[in-house]
């Protein structure tokens, strides 16, 4: 039996995550997902004629899903971290179940433990003994190292590296291709810059950027 899945966002991020969610019933020996479409509050014209192109059809705005029938599921597809708690606070508000999405090309080692909403782009790496909070986004080819925490609502970019033994907060965005050295922890709603390379521990609250990030 299929599982009805709505998207929430029809943006870029959006179509990637739905690109995933139909590449793991390709993969699989029966579908598991039946996609009913797109929410979002403020789509643009242009992004409303690219979900159109995907033969997807758009549903409405998020409240939408307030009157989904109970069995219906939701993937947030929204890259930054603070909008898409705003957005899983409003959803799970209307009782509807989060879905997690693991692309078949991502790598997912053994003893990994993921909160629902969890989003695996296709390239990305999970090795072992990880745990990762809800709502959390690994993008393209993204890694995170052995031992290591990231809580709820983290966003990892595509080409980033999180070592080994690390702590992310809630709320953290790691840029494209910057790397979070061995132990360290990144504070609360931090942004770690594209590029960057972290050498000593993030106060909550803050961006920081270059190399050595400051």
């Amino acid at each position: 039996m299929t599982i009805p899945l709505v998207v929430v966002g029809c943006g870029g991020h959006g179509r990637e995550v739905l690109t995933i969610a139909r590449a793991m019933d390709v993969d699989a020996r029966r579908p598991r997902w039946r996609l009913l479409g797109f929410v979002d509050d403020r789509p643009s014209e242009e992004n409303l004629k690219r979900v159109q192109r995907l033969d997807v059809p758009f549903l409405g705005g998020v409240a939408w899903l307030r009157d989904a029938p109970p069995e219906t599921h939701h993937v947030i597809g929204i890259g930054d971290p603070r909008i898409r708690r705003a957005v899983a606070r409003r959803v799970e508000g209307y009782g509807i179940a989060a879905a997690s999405v693991v692309h078949p090309a991502a790598t997912i080692g053994p003893d990994i433990v993921h909160g629902p909403g969890f989003v695996a782009f296709p390239g990305a790496r999970v090795t072992t003994n990880v745990t990762l909070g809800r709502h959390v986004h690994l993008n393209q080819n993204a890694t995170v190292g052995h031992d290591s925490t990231l809580a709820d609502f983290v966003s990892v970019n595509p080409l980033a590296a999180v070592s080994g033994d690390c702590h992310l907060a809630e709320g953290v965005l790691i840029g494209t291709t910057a790397a979070v050295l061995q132990g360290l922890r990144v504070g609360r709603d931090s942004t770690v810059g594209a590029g960057a390379c972290v050498v000593r521990d993030v106060p909550d609250g803050v961006v920081v950027k270059g190399v050595p990030a400051r």
